[in-house]
């Protein structure tokens, strides 16, 4: 693969940054009134079909059953087993404190990358960083009580943390996986597998029993399609980036999205921002400029 333009990784890290920090209130929004899994199972669906028609156009390669298999196992950890768990989670938590919990992904994903074969041991300013960004999300999840009772549904709470956990594991395997030469071949194939799977968990879960669709608002249908656009765009720009940066350095964006999340709730849902949760932020974000300036 060619050496990536400073612009092209500006703007993958710009949309993964942005975005995504923005799509945790949308979500909250959406899940308010439509399931969680099928939520996320139609933006999958929807977007996996528009990524890989362009490549088919583009002239990508015809996948073989391995890159199904292969790109399939990712979208059942990222996009199934990730944002689906996320997407339930934000029912029970607001939308600034899931992004906080979801900042667990770089200790994920370092660790991972480390322990696999011929993985590469986080040193100095890295393993400080990720450190400093583990205990803020430690204090932030309490488990003293040392700010006060708890806020928010630990069981959503734990949930995330899960999911979190979830996409590092698939992070990592779509960084050194075997995968179609065509990135937007991959991406859309890990969608549709993601969806696909999430439909499945729509179904055992019995979301769609007495679902009335003509009660849904408008708002919650805006959200769902802001996440289901922007939001793949964001999805296809990580997966890029954990082909041409270090995992370390594309996981901070996990460090980032807490804060615009933290905000938007606050200005726009109404969410409580504690002088604890500042403080958390405040820790974590230290931490993540440690990384991005090694």
């Amino acid at each position: 693969m060619a050496h990536p333009s400073r612009v092209s990784l500006v703007a993958a890290f710009a949309a993964v940054y942005v975005i995504w920090g923005s799509t945790y209130l949308a979500i909250s929004w959406g899940v308010a009134e439509i399931p969680p899994f099928i939520m996320a199972a139609g933006r999958f669906l929807g977007a996996g079909l528009v990524f890989v028609a362009w490549a088919v156009h583009r002239g990508a390669a015809r996948p073989t059953a391995r890159d199904w298999l292969m790109t399939g196992c990712i979208g059942l950890l990222m996009a199934a087993g990730g944002n689906g768990l996320v997407s339930w989670g934000l029912q029970r938590v607001p939308s600034g404190v899931g992004a906080l919990l979801v900042s667990m992904v770089p200790l994920w994903v370092t660790l991972a990358d480390w322990l696999r074969p011929g993985g590469a041991r986080p040193r100095g300013r890295a393993a400080l960083g990720l450190g400093l960004g583990f205990t803020g999300v430690a204090l932030l999840v309490n488990p003293a009580d040392i700010a006060g009772p708890h806020a928010f549904d630990t069981v959503g709470a734990g949930t995330i943390i899960v999911a979190s956990l979830l996409w590092a594991s698939g992070s990592i395997c779509a960084r050194y996986a075997p995968q179609p030469a065509s990135q937007a071949l991959s991406s859309g194939m890990q969608m549709l597998g993601g969806g696909a799977v999430l439909v499945g968990m729509s179904a055992l879960s019995g979301e769609l029993a007495g679902l009335d669709w003509s009660a849904v608002s408008p708002a919650a249908f805006g959200a769902w399609g802001y996440v289901a656009v922007l939001g793949s765009v964001a999805y296809g720009s990580y997966l890029w980036l954990l082909k041409v940066a270090p995992p370390a350095k594309v996981a901070t964006y996990a460090y980032v999205n807490p804060v615009i999340a933290l905000l938007l709730g606050y200005l726009l849902a109404g969410e409580v921002l504690s002088l604890w949760s500042l403080g958390c932020s405040t820790v974590i974000v230290a931490g993540v400029l440690l990384v991005v300036s090694r």
